[in-house]
């Protein structure tokens, strides 16, 4: 490695792959925002944005460069340190989960394996449950230092969500902890390789856990759709009730991190239903070395966009849910069905696996 230590080399590419991941997925966070513009526009028979740059592509950097010139208003009875710390904090978790999530195989680097992933936890998994589940605190900082009724009123509504569908969030994934018997995402990525068979006949179905879980997706996705605060359940954001919820009060660039925020939470949660039950980055790989090590990552990223996709679809669609309907939606149907899934997988590993 010529005057270099093995160890600075590693520090330097961890260093360059933590610039990569925040560069890539800011600018997919700004255009992310215009397509859902667009796409919603679609929908609703409308343009949407198509002004600023052919198609209205530069309007992502129109509305940064709005929030960075904007007043920044602070409520005279806030609580100063708590307002500023609120968005920060949300800003921080919401980010913080990319670290652990593999996008992509890996290869070797003059003697050195590199990972497509920031760092590669044994209890991967485990960490960003509990990452996110810490982003409850954010929101309800912000709507309670800012002292006043409807931010309060959203705060409480939405920790009241995130709490009750945390609990059917986690059950869902268990059935697939047991089958990969490993917390590690990248472990349970490949206990996905290969295809499916039937006795001693191989299927050309791959060997995803969709097709193993179908349930357990189906409350996975439900429930962390109620976790972000997405259409149909963004009741802690209820226009026609609660002004905009929680960040009534914010403006400026702590509102844009609330934004940023949430757009992130949503890739992460999209990342992670591929890497659980979609195979992660698996798919064809053909071609010369190059195109071997890149091809994982084109099949990631176009299976996360696949979710943000209908993330955008269900928000032009679906209508919003009342907060009563929302409550014993989570706990009366999709907590029970999430046990149920934990009671199937249970007595189908233990009579395959009996003698």
């Amino acid at each position: 490695m010529g005057t270099f230590s093995e160890t600075t080399v590693l520090l330097v590419i961890v260093a360059v792959k933590i610039a990569f991941v925040l560069v890539f997925l800011l600018t997919a966070i700004a255009y992310l925002t215009w397509l859902e513009r667009k796409v919603i526009a679609h929908i609703q028979g409308r343009w949407g944005p198509y002004l600023v740059g052919p198609h209205g592509l530069l309007q992502p950097l129109a509305d940064g460069i709005k929030f960075i010139m904007k007043e920044d208003i602070v409520p005279l009875e806030a609580d100063r340190i708590t307002y500023w710390l609120a968005p920060f904090l949300g800003f921080v978790l919401a980010f913080l989960s990319i670290a652990v999530i593999p996008f992509g195989g890996s290869f070797t680097f003059r003697g050195l394996p590199i990972q497509f992933q920031i760092t590669d936890v044994n209890v991967g998994l485990l960490f960003i449950f509990a990452v996110t589940s810490l982003g409850v605190y954010s929101i309800a900082l912000a709507g309670w230092s800012s002292n006043s009724k409807y931010p309060l009123f959203g705060a409480l509504r939405s920790s009241a969500q995130m709490i009750s569908y945390e609990l059917s969030l986690g059950l869902a994934v268990v059935g697939v902890v047991i089958l990969a018997g490993t917390l590690s995402l990248r472990g349970i990525v490949d206990a996905q390789s290969g295809f499916w068979h039937i006795g001693r006949v191989n299927t050309w179905l791959p060997h995803w856990n969709i097709f193993a879980q179908p349930l357990g997706f189906l409350i996975y996705f439900t429930s962390a759709v109620a976790e972000t605060n997405r259409v149909p359940f963004d009741l802690p954001e209820g226009e026609t009730e609660l002004v905009a919820g929680f960040h009534t009060e914010y403006s400026s660039m702590k509102f844009a991190m609330f934004f940023i925020s949430e757009y992130a939470n949503m890739v992460t949660v999209s990342c992670l239903a591929t890497l659980l039950f979609f195979g992660g980055w698996h798919g064809p790989v053909f071609g010369p070395v190059l195109l071997q090590v890149l091809l994982p990552v084109f099949w990631f990223g176009s299976k996360v966009f696949c979710f943000l996709f209908f993330y955008i679809w269900m928000r032009g669609t679906l209508p919003r849910f009342r907060y009563d309907q929302l409550m014993s939606f989570g706990w009366k149907f999709l907590l029970p069905l999430g046990l149920l899934n934990i009671l199937l997988t249970s007595f189908v590993i233990a009579w395959h696996e009996a003698p």
